[in-house]
């Protein structure tokens, strides 16, 4: 386990190994008690640069030759392609009037809950450009998954998407991935540190009416920022099972077979040593398949405990939930 961790860091792995710059108030959400577990297995890395991470892969194999004796062989070559993946940089802003501030007793902790709603919503960001982020839309944000897995016929990743049969525009998906720095990983930018900064503004006595009317205020100030990308080395490690019908899923009699799915989408994955394995799936997709293996004996599909809380896992592999993934997707074709 010492080995992995060193080899395949999480995002709290890599927060202990920065420090705090001088003056600067920084702190790393933590972002494991909340409902969009993709943070509790995927792995961080920093980037090779500044505003994005440059990767290289290889495309085409050296071919060898059959020779006889005395025979002289040609030398051949592989063939590469390189692929920069993009970072994307987000941020907030928390402006709390210093006058209301300054009633509570406990001054450190109004704020902090003050800016739990910022480090939320940034969360929440974060994930759902993970899931559905394109540069081509919003040139802001970073390449999430749906648009690396959006074609069954016409792309090479369409081997790695496996169709539940959803036909209208109500679908949503489960997602198998592959975390490892040779596989799938969150990168931040090189020189910087992963997670939520939160720097501490102090007071600015020139504050800005939020309604815009006339005049300023004095008031609280902080700023939270993030850097990040995700970096997609070989998509043979990551798997979308697509167009699960969510109108279907109110009943089991006509809901897709969730089991079958994941053990066709397990399969699929091109393991890589040392990598986690894990499944994603939003709350009506994990509901119908607790319903689904509460009807029939499973060995498969396993229930446990992590850190106090209920662990749910098909075939050893854990099943987190995604609050972001959405119940209106599209039928992928």
């Amino acid at each position: 386990m010492a080995t992995l961790a060193a080899t395949n860091p999480t995002l709290m792995d890599v927060a202990k190994l920065k420090e705090p710059d001088g003056g600067m108030v920084t702190d790393v959400v933590d972002m494991l008690s909340q409902d969009n577990e993709l943070y509790m297995d995927s792995t961080w890395m920093e980037a090779n640069g500044g505003t994005f991470h440059r990767t290289a892969m290889r495309i085409g194999l050296p071919e060898p030759t059959w020779r006889a004796y005395y025979q002289g062989v040609q030398p051949t070559k592989g063939s590469y392609a390189q692929v920069d993946e993009p970072l994307g940089m987000m941020e907030a802003r928390s402006v709390v009037d210093k006058d209301l501030a300054d009633m509570e007793t406990d001054l450190n902790q109004f704020r902090l809950l003050e800016a739990g709603g910022f480090l939320e919503g940034m969360n929440q960001a974060l994930v759902a450009t993970s899931l559905y982020g394109s540069v081509s839309t919003s040139p802001a944000k970073f390449n999430g998954l749906s648009g690396r897995f959006n074609a069954i016929t016409t792309a090479a990743s369409g081997e790695n998407i496996v169709d539940a049969g959803g036909t209208g525009s109500d679908n949503t998906s489960i997602w198998i991935v592959q975390w490892h720095p040779r596989t799938v990983f969150f990168a931040y930018p090189k020189g910087s540190s992963a997670g939520v900064n939160r720097e501490n503004l102090g007071v600015n006595n020139n504050a800005i009416p939020p309604d815009g009317s006339a005049g300023v205020f004095s008031a609280y100030e902080e700023k939270f920022t993030q850097k990040a990308g995700l970096v997609v080395r070989d998509w043979r490690s990551i798997v979308r099972i697509a167009n699960i019908d969510k109108s279907n899923l109110v009943d089991e009699a006509s809901a897709a077979d969730i089991l079958k799915l994941l053990a066709i989408g397990i399969d699929k994955i091109k393991k890589v040593e040392g990598g986690r394995i894990c499944i994603y799936g939003n709350r009506t997709v994990k509901t119908m398949l607790r319903i689904q293996t509460m009807s029939k004996n499973n060995v498969y599909l396993t229930v446990g405990n992590e850190e106090g809380r209920p662990k749910l896992s098909f075939d050893g592999y854990p099943i987190r939930l995604l609050d972001q993934l959405l119940n209106t997707e599209a039928r992928v074709t």
